[in-house]
């Protein structure tokens, strides 16, 4: 992907968050790397969505420093600081060269079960379908350093996101509009599991399931 393309995505995945309520006011944020520059677009910090414009967008290596204009691929470097959460974000990167996008929001009922410590359980073909099994939980990370992406980096599972426990949600995939993507289906299975944990006790499919929903979704799902 071109780097004026990926700001794009990168903006496009910023304001959806708003406006598919997977954030309030000025939490969460997105972003994207440009793996051929080693440059990552994201959010700037405490900037309103819905004044939010593509050239807004913070440009920092993987070392988070400010990546100077000469550096830009496209020219367009924004004066404006970086999300307090770009460490994290630039962690998941340098943790695995497939990750092409992350996004991380406060969405309600993830954040819930986040609150409590648990993972989602994969009790639906959906869930089966998306994550490959349960929504998992990483234990609370402070945020010094890299111990929030070194948390997530340890406790992921295939599934294409995470809770931290104590904090929110992490998704990650191929690119920025991917990410949106999982993060969307965290919440909307999160919601839907707390809702049938209010009823009883749902019973998690059996792995041999799991696997088989997983591997149609992969293999099969969508235009080819």
């Amino acid at each position: 992907m071109e780097f004026a393309e990926l700001r794009e995505e990168v903006w496009r995945a910023n304001v959806e968050l708003p406006a598919r309520r997977l954030v309030v006011m000025h939490s969460g944020n997105a972003s994207g790397i440009h793996r051929e520059s080693g440059l990552v677009l994201i959010k700037p910090s405490g900037v309103d969505y819905e004044r939010l414009r593509p050239e807004d967008l913070a440009v920092v290596t993987l070392e988070g420093a400010p990546a100077p204009p000469e550096r830009v691929p496209d020219g367009v470097a924004s004066p404006l600081r970086p999300s307090v959460d770009t460490p994290h974000h630039l962690a998941l990167y340098r943790g695995d060269p497939a990750i092409g996008g992350v996004v991380h929001t406060h969405s309600n009922f993830a954040t819930a079960w986040a609150a409590l410590g648990r993972p989602v359980p994969c009790a639906l073909t959906a869930m089966a379908d998306e994550f490959g099994g349960e929504i998992p939980c990483a234990p609370y990370a402070d945020n010094e350093g890299d111990h929030i992406g070194e948390a997530i980096l340890a406790h992921r599972t295939r599934a294409p996101g995470i809770l931290l426990a104590g904090h929110g949600v992490f998704a990650f995939d191929a690119t920025p509009r991917a990410a949106l993507k999982a993060a969307a289906m965290i919440e909307d299975a999160a919601k839907t599991m707390w809702l049938a944990s209010a009823l009883g006790t749902p019973a998690p499919l059996p792995p041999e399931e799991i696997e088989k929903w997983w591997t149609r979704y992969h293999e099969t799902y969508g235009q080819r």
